[in-house]
Order: C-alpha cells, then sequence, then structure tokens
C-alpha cells in the first residue's frame, strides 16, 4: 500500500547546460539513458519501489517531450491511489516569473503542496542511482530530524561540483558550503580522520576525504512551508540549507551504493560505458526493483552476420554485418553493413523509416567507422563516415558536430553526408 505521509516533489526543470546539445531541444531529464529509459524515470521508479505514490513533477525548460513521456508512462489505477502530476512553470497573477531556482520553483507552488504528506521527499530529476527511501525515512524520523540530506563518501576532485558538508558524530550537520572552489575552504571541509575509520567511510577506501550532498533531502512539511517563507532565497543548496542548519535539526543520511550525477558529456559517456560491463556498477537488469518507463511494444533486435562484445542492443535494432563493441545501441538502432562501432552510445530513433517513404538513410550507413561518440535521436549517418576524433580534440565544434570532453556528439536529428571525416 503507498505511504500517505510521504509526498515526493522532483525538480526536472533544468536546462543541462553542461550536457549540450543533448539538451538543446530537450530539458536534462528528458535526456535518454541506458537505451531504453529517460533519466527521469530514475527517480519516479525509487519513490513506487518504496510505496510513495503522490508523486509531482515541477518541469520549466523544453518540456513537451518529458510532459508527453510522464502523461504516456505513469498512470496510477483507481484502486492503489497515488498520482504522478506534472507542475509547469506558468505565469499568474501573483507570480509573472518562471522559476529562478529549486526553492522558488516549490514556494511557487506551496498552494498545490498543502495537502501533501506530513514528510516531503524532494528529489533531482537527473541523477542515476537507487536508493531505499523506507531506510532514509526510518534515520530520518528516529534522529527527529527536522531535514535530512542523503550524502555521499566522494574524492576530494569531486567536491567542486557538489555541496560539501561538516558532520557531528550524531550525524548533525554542523557545516555546509555549495560548490567550493578555495582549496582551504576543501581542506576545512575534510572528514576528520577518526570518522573515515566508521562506516560508511571504513569500506569505501582511503580517497574518500569528503562528504557531499546528492541533491535528495528529507523535510517535515511544516519546517519545509516555514523555510521557504523564512528565507527569501531562490536555491536551497547555495543559500537556504547553509541558513538552515543553525536553527533546525539538519542530518546527514549516509548512503554508500552507487550515485551518479549525470551532470556532464563526460559522466553521462562514462555511465553508459560502465553499463556494458560484465558487472556494472549500476544495474538495469535488477528484476526486484526494475526502472519504469513506457511500453513500446517493439520487435526484438533483429542481427545478422555481425559480431558483437560488451554492449547493450536494444528491441527494435536492426544490424547488418557490422562490428559493435562497447556500445549502448537505444530503441530502433539501425547499422548498415560494414561499419564497426566502438564505445558509441547510439540513442536509435523515434520512428521507421523506409525507402518508399522517401528515404530509408535513417540510421548509420555502410563501412562507416566510429569511436567515442554519443548519436542523439534520429540521425542520418551517410555512408563511409568516420567519427573518430582524428585531431584529438577535447573541446571545439565543426559543420553541427561537437566534440566534449574529447567526446564526439552528433545532435537529434542531424545528417552527415557521405564520406565525412571527423
Amino acid at each position: 500500500m503507498p505511504d500517505p505521509q510521504v509526498t515526493a516533489i522532483i525538480l526536472a526543470g533544468g536546462q543541462g547546460r553542461r550536457l549540450h546539445p543533448l539538451t538543446e531541444a530537450r530539458s536534462k531529464p528528458a535526456v535518454p539513458i541506458g537505451g531504453k529509459f529517460r533519466l527521469i524515470d530514475i527517480p519516479i521508479s525509487n519513490c513506487l519501489h518504496h510505496r510513495i505514490r503522490t508523486i509531482w513533477v515541477l518541469t520549466q525548460f523544453a518540456s513537451e517531450s518529458l510532459h508527453r513521456h510522464i502523461f504516456q508512462t505513469y498512470r496510477m489505477d483507481a484502486f492503489s491511489g497515488g498520482f504522478v502530476s506534472v507542475l509547469a512553470a506558468t505565469q499568474t497573477v501573483d507570480n509573472k516569473g518562471w522559476y529562478q531556482g529549486t526553492a522558488d520553483s516549490v514556494r511557487k507552488n506551496m498552494a498545490n503542496f498543502r495537502r501533501a504528506g506530513e514528510t516531503i521527499l524532494l528529489l533531482s530529476g537527473d541523477h542515476l542511482y537507487r536508493m531505499d527511501f523506507q531506510k532514509f525515512l526510518s534515520f530520518h524520523y528516529e534522529h527527529k530530524a527536522d531535514v535530512t540530506l542523503g550524502v555521499v563518501p566522494l574524492e576530494r576532485h569531486k567536491v567542486q561540483d557538489l555541496g560539501i558538508l561538516k558532520m557531528d558524530a550524531t550525524s548533525r550537520i554542523v557545516d555546509f558550503i555549495e560548490k567550493p572552489k578555495d582549496d582551504a575552504v576543501i581542506s576545512r571541509f575534510a572528514v576528520p580522520h577518526a570518522l573515515r575509520r566508521k562506516e560508511p567511510f571504513a569500506s569505501t577506501g582511503p580517497g574518500k576525504s569528503h562528504v557531499g550532498s546528492m541533491g535528495i533531502y528529507l523535510f517535515n512539511k511544516k519546517v519545509l512551508f516555514d523555510i521557504l517563507e523564512r528565507y527569501a532565497y531562490d536555491d536551497f543548496g547555495k543559500q537556504i540549507l547553509p541558513e538552515a542548519i543553525g536553527n533546525y535539526r539538519v542530518f546527514a543520511y549516509p548512503f554508500n551504493g552507487y550515485w551518479e550525477d549525470i551532470g556532464t558529456i563526460g559522466s553521462f559517456f562514462n555511465a553508459h560505458i560502465d553499463l556494458t560491463k560484465p558487472h556494472p556498477p549500476f544495474n538495469f537488469y535488477d528484476q526486484r526493483q526494475p526502472i519504469f518507463t513506457r511500453a513500446r511494444f517493439l520487435p526484438a533486435a533483429k542481427i545478422t552476420g555481425s559480431t558483437i562484445n560488451s554492449s547493450i542492443i536494444c528491441e527494435g535494432s536492426m544490424i547488418e554485418n557490422a562490428a559493435i563493441a562497447d556500445s549502448v545501441l537505444g530503441l530502433r538502432s539501425v547499422i548498415r553493413s560494414g561499419s564497426r562501432l566502438s564505445r558509441v552510445i547510439f540513442m536509435g530513433a523515434d520512428f521507421y523509416e523506409s525507402e518508399s517513404d522517401g528515404g530509408g538513410d535513417l540510421g548509420i550507413g555502410r563501412d562507416c567507422t566510429i569511436t567515442n561518440a554519443i548519436l542523439d535521436k534520429d540521425v542520418r549517418i551517410g555512408d563511409g563516415v568516420h567519427l573518430v576524433n582524428k585531431d584529438g580534440v577535447r573541446e571545439g565544434e565543426r559543420d553541427g558536430v561537437y566534440i566534449r570532453d574529447g567526446i564526439i556528439v552528433v545532435p537529434k536529428s542531424m545528417r552527415i553526408p557521405a564520406g565525412l571525416v571527423f
């Protein structure tokens, strides 16, 4: 049965500038992942597996595809109760502007949340992880916390991308700073050696010197409303949490599982390559807690005369006389004869195309070589194309093709002419 005391709010309005061009025409939570899913499926699935079935999704930037996906995927039945409902940024008589930050987006929807449960779970829509939210809730209740943050041990070189914190022996947070750049400040937030010998640090290795916020929060509803009325700030991590620590009981819940902030092209690419390993750190094949997504009723992948190694091939794909290694091929991926793919994330296509439609060139053509690349949906790669980053560029753009973190990125629906060498 659903837990009526807990309401989830998923912040899914981010533009995701560092994931451009994958976010050129879609919001970050709508970006495909794992061949057939979208990032928004991760937090929603986590909620559903742990009896949280009252879920609000706050959206803003380029949200049409995200709205369509949520509507087509998450429809609760009349007997089990609950809902997944979208709250898009809108202008009203009282609010003329768009969301200015994470806290501002919640504040502008307070009228909807007044009928929420007594505990509010605040999530990001663009992280890859599995968390037992019931354990998270138990920790929150046992510590009589007003606010609880999900936190992970992390290496020093990663702290500039996250909020980091100090906590005492009872796990109560005593200081917090968002994305510090100053080395002296970073050193001041290092976990004491005595604490590193305890769990969860003892099992993570000696390199985990700091504690970072996962962007996953539990609030008592009254406290959340009080905070948003008391502080006129726009952002939880940068502004509200550092202020709240001195006035509320704010605790840190240690999480020792896999968690990845899919914030850059490099992290997006590496997370996918990890999925192709025999024992990936994040397992989409967990039948006890599957990740839900839209049912598409596609036929099985059809593969002829090809060599495929350490790769994921999604349904509806058609592969002919190709060599594929360490790659993820999404729905309806078409790979033609003689092509070679190594470390390629191909998002596939939204439709099939035939020569009778006046096209027939959707997908990857014949005799292509593609390495270390992300190909967005519905691309057309002509015959004999070589996408190999032959000059070893780290950051660049040419003819509409991007290189980010040394990885080639072909935007959605792009056509690359035959014979191009990039």
